[in-house]
């Protein structure tokens, strides 16, 4: 980087003054709130983020109110947003906070970074944005920005390959006044995530657009470089919605279950026939609703949706479930759009109240 930091970081602070986005954690160092935002912000747009972070602060205000609540009720509240392991990493981390900080978050980096679900970018978040400390926190956006602006080449995957561009934003923070650390740190990331773009950068709006090495010799648009990505894998989906007198068959997943422990869902299968296979007797009759496709990370799902009424005795490891008690449980998002293609359920369920299962 050719220009030193204590004249790159005044124009990205000036930037940033004039030109954030109003986004509802902005404006606050209550390190609580911070630690939700950047949770909840992992892996997931800030525009999809906003209505749950505001709705989750409502149900948990504060530490003791998140950490007294049962898993099952924020792994609900969380549904919606993906990676439930955040949720859950989060709830641990709130009964530590109880048991062992007052219900208070530790104002020291390394204190941060020892609390469940908490990476090294989260921790020099919380500890930027809320303690002021000097501690960079770097993440897709702030990397992209980094290896533009010095024109580095390498792969990002590897971790040996990011050090420099740590040394980088280490240097950058250090030379940010007392009392703007947390200013920089978000002003980073947002630079990334609206003029930085992944594809076509706003080069000409960007503050540092006259120190930018990779502007300067034309690659700032193909940085930083990756690897091929490999094809999304592509699974097909039998989905069962199965009712009986205003309620539907659900099971919960295993503690165990590497994906989404503890989360409800419809019967299902890769095939029809598998979606059926634990279901003794099978049901008499099944319509066919429609399809929907869904995304989880690198899988592709191609999901039918099968309609039916059963008799009342649950099979193994399956539940009973009433509509409104559907809604306050945590169910996979797959059995939700499964659900809605059932629309209207409740009529449906209606009209089977004092029918016979034939």
């Amino acid at each position: 980087m050719r220009t030193p930091a204590s004249a790159i970081v005044p124009r990205l602070l000036a930037w940033f003054a004039d030109s954030h986005r109003r986004l509802p954690w902005r404006g606050t160092k209550d390190p609580y709130r911070i630690w939700i935002s950047e949770i909840m912000l992992q892996q997931t747009r800030v525009e999809a983020v906003g209505p749950y972070y505001e709705g989750f602060l409502r149900a948990y205000p504060t530490i003791s109110d998140l950490a007294a609540a049962p898993l099952e009720e924020v792994l609900a509240k969380w549904a919606g947003l993906g990676y439930y392991r955040r949720a859950r990493m989060l709830h641990e981390a709130a009964r530590i906070l109880v048991a062992k900080h007052d219900s208070s978050m530790p104002a020291e980096h390394e204190r941060i970074l020892e609390l469940p679900g908490v990476g090294a970018y989260t921790a020099a978040a919380i500890a930027s944005i809320a303690f002021d400390e000097p501690h960079a926190a770097l993440d897709g956006n702030a990397y992209r920005v980094l290896a533009r602006l010095a024109d580095y080449r390498s792969d990002l995957a590897r971790a040996s390959a990011r050090r420099p561009l740590q040394e980088i934003a280490r240097s950058m923070i250090e030379a940010v006044p007392p009392g703007r650390r947390g200013d920089f740190t978000q002003a980073l990331m947002e630079l990334g995530a609206t003029l930085c773009v992944p594809r076509r950068p706003r080069c000409d709006a960007c503050p540092w657009i006259e120190c930018c090495a990779g502007f300067a010799a034309g690659t700032a648009p193909s940085l930083p470089a990756k690897a091929p990505e490999r094809p999304p894998k592509q699974v097909s989906l039998a989905v069962l919605v199965l009712r009986h007198e205003g309620r539907v068959l659900l099971r919960q997943r295993p503690p165990e279950a590497s994906v989404m422990p503890g989360f409800w869902e419809l019967p299902a299968g890769e095939t029809l026939e598998t979606a059926l296979g634990d279901l003794d007797p099978p049901p008499a009759c099944l319509d066919q609703l429609g399809a929907f496709s869904h995304a989880i990370t690198d899988t592709r799902y191609a999901c039918q949706v099968f309609d039916g009424r059963y008799p009342e005795s649950a099979p193994q490891q399956c539940r009973w479930i009433s509509v409104d008690e559907v809604e306050t449980l945590p169910v996979t998002t797959i059995s939700k759009k499964a659900l809605r293609l059932s629309i209207p359920v409740r009529a449906a369920f209606e009209a089977d109240r004092g029918k016979g299962i034939d």
